[in-house]
């Protein structure tokens, strides 16, 4: 019997590729036109992207500011004795703090995390399991639902930090019993 980590493995091989090719796949038995439906998407998210830029760049600011500030520092060595006594590495704080507000910022913090402990570490694949499991909650208020003109967000940002919590504690705790 193969343990689960080798079976995640081999499947993880076959994902990405089924996914391309069923997809236009069932477009077609649909009798889609999936070349010009994929071009007129493409045509929207360009429109969207430029829509989007002035959201971006204050939400950029924002983080950038944040960790400029020294503020991710304090706030991680305040925290690091209540998070260690719960088994969870302080270092992949700041992944889980700016993972729900930018996607960039948290791939910098998860790049850092890389080159400090390395790809193989226990640190590495919990930061990068929160990248892969969380969403960018804040960044999609602001940036998609200011580009639309939606004012009633109220429940959406509840429902999606409440999603991104749940995802950094799974995280954690299935990283830690797959890789410990």
């Amino acid at each position: 019997m193969l343990p689960i980590k080798d079976i995640l493995n081999m499947a993880s091989l076959f994902v990405i590729p089924a996914m391309l090719m069923l997809i236009p796949l069932y477009g077609m038995y649909k009798k889609v036109p999936v070349y010009e439906v994929f071009v007129e998407g493409a045509k929207e998210g360009f429109k969207i992207a430029v829509m989007i830029i002035p959201f971006l760049v204050a939400i950029l600011f924002a983080i950038g500011m944040f960790r400029a500030s020294g503020a991710m520092d304090e706030l991680l060595n305040f925290l690091r004795p209540a998070l260690t006594a719960i088994n969870v590495p302080p270092e992949v704080l700041p992944m889980a703090i700016a993972r729900p507000l930018t996607g960039s910022g948290a791939t910098a913090i998860l790049v850092d995390i890389v080159n400090e402990h390395g790809t193989e570490s226990i640190i590495t694949r919990i930061a990068a399991t929160i990248s892969g499991s969380t969403e960018t909650t804040f960044y999609i208020i602001a940036v998609y639902f200011g580009a639309i003109g939606v004012k009633k967000y109220r429940h959406a940002l509840v429902v999606g930090l409440i999603a991104d919590i749940a995802a950094i504690i799974f995280a954690i705790y299935i990283v830690q019993w797959l890789f410990s």
